[in-house]
């Protein structure tokens, strides 16, 4: 009864956002002739209700450790990536507004693809090779002279809970050639949201955001190391459960 019940209520959820995926779109369409600040603030919304309405309908809450790491200057945010309730739920929630490096092909999503594109997003044809990140750096200047923070992944793609993916030092070497600092931040959202999972269960995400990590003194590969360092350390503090048999 217990799996059918987390059934019902995902089943419920995923009803739920999917109509207001639909119904913000066309909203956001017509906040589209409306200046950036403005823009963002109403398609970022949708965010607000999709994570609602989880807690709501899913019972997933979250809470927040190290809100005050949060610098009031240009940042670069590395964050653990474990699924898609992260890239919804931080937009919205930090400081300044975020700019999301992606792969170019999630701006032909119907619906929501479209409500990326009304955004400050970089999009990267990762076919590019050298010149992909050309265009990062070219970009990512912009924004962050703009005085939004660009956000990315370093482990490239959701990991389980417990696990570590490889990291990749595309974030730091971006905060190296603009002298960015980099925000690291630690999550356990997989634990209610797993990769790949229609079942959504109900729990406790903590998401933890550590001190400014400077770029001086550092190579791309050594600042990722520290970065890399802080979050996986970081995880065993906030999910020990997870990895009490490593």
């Amino acid at each position: 009864m217990y799996k059918f019940g987390l059934f019902l209520r995902s089943l419920l959820f995923t009803v739920v956002m999917v109509v207001a995926t639909v119904v913000w779109v066309c909203v956001c369409l017509l906040a589209a002739p409306l200046p950036y600040n403005k823009r963002f603030w109403v398609t970022s919304r949708w965010n607000v209700f999709v994570i609602w309405a989880a807690k709501v309908i899913c019972g997933i809450h979250y809470r927040f450790k190290g809100l005050e790491n949060q610098p009031d200057a240009a940042a670069i945010v590395l964050s653990k990536h474990q699924s898609a309730w992260e890239t919804i739920f931080l937009l919205p929630n930090l400081k300044r507004p975020l700019v999301y490096v992606f792969k170019k092909e999630i701006l032909y999503i119907p619906f929501f693809g479209w409500g990326m594109a009304l955004l400050r997003m970089i999009p990267i044809d990762r076919k590019q090779g050298k010149n992909a990140f050309k265009h990062v750096v070219e970009q990512g200047k912009r924004r962050l002279a703009d005085g939004q923070w660009i956000i990315m992944f370093p482990e490239g793609t959701r990991i389980p809970v417990g696990k570590a993916g490889k990291y990749k030092s595309g974030g730091t070497r971006l905060a190296v050639e603009t002298n960015t600092v980099v925000v690291p931040i630690a999550h356990n959202s997989g634990e209610c949201w797993p990769k790949n999972s229609f079942l959504k269960r109900p729990g406790v995400i903590t998401v933890s955001i550590g001190k400014p990590i400077s770029p001086q003194n550092h190579t791309p590969d050594s600042m990722m190391q520290e970065v890399e360092n802080w979050i996986e350390s970081e995880m065993r503090v906030i999910s020990p459960h997870a990895y009490s048999a490593g």
